[in-house]
């Protein structure tokens, strides 16, 4: 910990290049739950900036954003943290920046001051933010390396919104709902719409390591501030444990309670084992299970909350209602149909009474080759040897007669699985094992007009990332991954979820020099064999009770299939067949035709029908702007804002 006093600041963010406070407080009251503790607007000749603040670390007012520099020239409104900052901000002193206060988005305008738009460089944490630089009418936006925090925006004849959310966008009513059909067609397949784009037609999502630089004359930059890269690096256990250790010191920085999401996994383990080293009180731990034996970790994250003395508290997930899905769908902005969105908006809703920051293992499947599908590709490599029609012919006539079971995994569920990847184009990498939308299904699945309009290609998204990755197999798979998936999915859950409950989760896995670090490993420190993770467990082997680092991975999931087939069979049924925009895109006779076959344990349609659900209530309460009432903000003050607003 340091002996500087900061004033750190998690909170929403919105603005644009216009003057207009009506609307600025709109799009504020929209992001309450990002920041309950304040808010705070910058209105002049030509920007707007608003704030939402969630405080941190000095619950002071000398942070309060948008925050400028000495002489009101440079403004910003700010989202993340700067783990850097005291070092940072000597730097900034030594060369003759005065500050007023300790915040460390205090740092981020002087830094701009002294090296431009190189200061982005300079900055070592989870960001985004919008500069206005008030002598160049310059405005900048910005978003971390790896993507941690979300920024969206909007660019039309010069005219520049951006938001923490895309509803705070939505609340200009001169901005078109749309259905982006490439994004929907995307998202049956990836569980994701692929960046830049959303599934709303003319909203982008920066891309990670980026910054957005609107000059005085409307003209636009996109500029790339980072990428991934190779180079050489201490492969040792010893090296990995130092670095993991200081990111993790780092990322414990608060003034108030701390916290740890703790599923039994050697991630969520690790960080659990360098903070309870360094914690001076007994760290607090959280844990989610579920009925079903196969899908639930408690008894591991148990283990691991006993062995490093926690104060430990865990959560048993019953079938989940609509209530609770309409208000996920509402946060999330757009679909993003991993079944872990669920359980993890749920876990931090608990861990919001006792807690406001939280730390997670989130990135170390990406960063060791943790998932499934990394083994999955190394497998199929190895039976390319066999002639490509003969193969699929095979594979399609195994598919056909493997009936679904109700496990998570399962013999049968993990060979049918890796069929249906192997028979997709291996121009897919293994993001072929993440993909749900076979391409005979599409072709009976959507109307014919809307498959004539779109890009029917599944890979594109991800071929636009492999052609310019390493041609090392192993090395050019995670640049995919951490380019994708990572950013437009898990993140995005991490974030929305938890900022539903006014609660910041920090991954110490993601910091940027552990991400560079564990990239230029060799594939082999990463995949042995079929083991994955050998560097991390490894290192950990003896540092976690046993058979912990070396038990296999099982995932932070949801029985859906089962739940659809269930307690929630009613309501997924009738929200689907009664919806408008998918009787609009989609062939019905088709849709009854996957239901039954779900139904009767044919084929697992879940990711299916799953997705289907979350289009149609998305449809409703975001495209159609016809909120239900389990998604509004409760707060007092949100709804004082909201009606002041309107």
């Amino acid at each position: 910990m340091t002996s500087v006093r900061l004033n750190h600041i998690m909170c929403g963010i919105c603005g644009f290049n216009w003057t207009d406070e009506r609307l600025l407080e709109q799009m504020k009251a929209t992001l309450t739950h990002r920041g309950p503790d304040g808010h705070g607007s910058y209105v002049a000749d030509g920007i707007s900036l608003g704030h939402r603040r969630l405080s941190i670390v000095d619950l002071s007012e000398s942070g309060k954003q948008p925050l400028t520099n000495e002489d009101g020239t440079i403004w910003i409104t700010f989202n993340g943290e700067i783990y850097n900052h005291p070092t940072l901000r000597r730097q900034l002193e030594q060369r003759g920046h005065r500050f007023r206060g300790h915040s460390d988005t205090e740092s981020i305008v002087h830094a701009y001051e002294e090296f431009g738009l190189d200061f982005v460089q300079h900055l070592t944490g989870m960001f985004a933010f919008a500069i206005w630089d008030a002598p160049r009418r310059r405005l900048v936006l910005a978003r971390d390396r790896l993507g941690i925090k979300p920024l969206y925006y909007t660019l039309d004849g010069g005219k520049l919104r951006f938001a923490s959310e895309i509803k705070a966008l939505l609340a200009d009513p001169t901005l078109p709902r749309q259905v982006n059909s490439q994004g929907l067609f995307d998202l049956l397949g990836y569980e994701f719409t692929p960046a830049p784009a959303t599934l709303f037609q003319g909203v982008q999502k920066l891309l990670p390591g980026c910054m957005l630089v609107l000059e005085a004359d409307g003209s636009p930059r996109m500029l790339r501030y980072w990428r991934l890269e190779q180079r050489e690096v201490d492969a040792t256990p010893e090296a990995l444990i130092d670095l993991l250790g200081s990111a993790c010191t780092d990322h414990m920085m608060s003034d108030v309670p701390v916290g740890s999401f703790l599923s039994g996994g050697i991630d969520s383990s690790a960080v659990v084992q360098f903070l309870s080293k360094s914690a001076s009180t007994p760290l607090q731990t959280f844990a989610l299970g579920y009925r079903e034996a196969t899908y639930s970790e408690l008894d591991f994250a148990r283990q691991v909350a006993e062995h490093f003395h926690t104060l430990h508290r865990e959560l048993l997930i019953s079938p989940i209602g609509s209530r609770e899905i309409e208000r996920s769908v509402w946060h999330l902005d757009e679909p993003t149909t991993d079944p872990s969105n669920l359980p993890f908006m749920l876990i931090c809703e608990q861990a919001s009474r006792y807690v406001k920051v939280c730390l997670s293992g989130d990135g170390g499947d990406e960063l060791f080759m943790g998932y499934d599908r990394f083994r999955a590709s190394k497998a199929s490599h190895l039976l390319d040897l066999l002639p490509l029609p003969f193969r699929r012919a095979l594979y399609r006539g195994i598919i056909g007669v493997i009936r679904d079971d109700d496990q998570k995994k399962g013999a049968r569920n993990i060979l049918k699985r890796f069929l249906q990847g192997a028979v997709l184009p291996s121009n897919g990498e293994h993001i072929r094992w993440q993909y749900f939308l076979d391409p005979e299904q599409a072709a009976v699945l959507f109307q014919p007009e809307f498959l004539r309009s779109v890009d029917v290609d599944p890979f594109a998204p991800v071929k636009q990332w492999s052609i310019v990755a390493p041609q090392e197999r192993g090395a050019r798979e995670q640049y995919v991954e951490l380019n994708t998936v990572l950013p437009d999915s898990v993140l995005m859950k991490v974030d929305k979820m938890s900022m539903a409950h006014s609660l910041e989760v920090r991954p110490p896995f993601l910091d940027h020099r552990i991400v560079e670090y564990c990239y230029s490993l060799p594939t082999a420190q990463k995949l042995r064999g079929f083991t994955t993770k050998w560097l991390l467990k490894d290192a950990l082997k003896n540092r976690l009770p046993p058979g912990i680092a070396m038990r296999k991975k099982q995932g932070f999931s949801i029985p859906m299939k089962n739940w659809i087939r269930g307690e929630l069979l009613e309501f997924t049924r009738d929200e689907i067949f009664s919806s408008t925009l998918i009787r609009n895109y989609f062939n019905m006779p088709s849709l009854e035709r996957f239901w039954t076959e779900h139904q009767l344990r044919q084929h697992n349609h879940s990711h299916l029908f799953w997705t289907l659900l979350n289009l149609s209530l998305w449809s409703r309460l975001l495209l159609a702007g016809q909120q239900h009432e389990s998604t509004e903000v409760s707060s007092p003050e949100s709804k004082d804002a909201v009606a002041a607003a309107a």
